[in-house]
């Protein structure tokens, strides 16, 4: 899939963030924040280290203005289940995406989906982590993505549900950088699949740095 830029590029990928299974939320209305709201600033509320075969990346994840979602990672990383999976797809100038399969993209079982927090109204920005999922708002399971660049129309307004972010990355966007400029394919039915595979290795706690 060739790049694309400015409004196209949006309209083309904003669509594009998918987990496996799920339905239209197309005759639904979206729950947003209200006008007067004043988006939360992140929490570090507990900290990883992602090592991956291109190199370190290091999240602080946000339990306090997204537990839902925050626990959801944590409780996944606690259980290793992002160990060998793969970064699966990676948009140059947009996002890179992992979390959900492993080597050969063989498709791991997740927990059940959980409720859709991007009406906290923490905004796609650069370096931030958020939840992949289907079209159906509450569809998020284990698939996350990191924000390469400012992604605001990925948030949830009043046409979209968004996309829950629920952290950041502190240390390796150098490495998210790199990631995300990887050589493409397409391979049975998924776009954007780096051409060599890059494994997460492991993501283990780490103690986040002092405020």
């Amino acid at each position: 899939m060739k790049v694309l830029s400015g409004l196209s590029l949006a309209l083309a990928l904003s669509f594009g963030l998918t987990a496996c299974g799920g339905s239209s939320d197309a005759d639904k209305t979206p729950t947003i924040p209200t006008p007067d709201q004043t988006p939360p600033e992140l929490s570090a509320d507990a900290c990883y280290l992602m090592q991956t075969t291109l190199g370190d990346i290091t999240l602080a994840i946000d339990l306090t203005n997204t537990p839902i979602t925050g626990q959801n990672f944590k409780q996944y990383v606690d259980k290793s289940f992002f160990d060998g999976t793969l970064f699966h797809r990676t948009i140059n100038n947009f996002v890179i995406q992992g979390g959900g399969f492993t080597s050969g993209l063989n498709h791991k079982d997740t927990d059940e989906p959980i409720k859709n927090e991007a009406a906290v109204g923490i905004s796609n920005e650069r370096g931030t982590i958020a939840m992949a999922r289907t079209q159906a708002p509450d569809s998020a399971t284990s698939q996350f993505f990191i924000n390469v660049l400012d992604n605001p129309h990925l948030d949830a307004s009043a046409s979209s549900y968004g996309y829950a972010v629920f952290g950041q990355v502190t240390e390796g966007m150098d490495v998210v950088d790199q990631i995300s400029i990887v050589p493409t394919t397409s391979i049975n039915g998924f776009n954007d699949t780096p051409v060599d595979e890059i494994l997460i290795e492991s993501i283990s706690e780490v103690s986040c740095p002092a405020v």
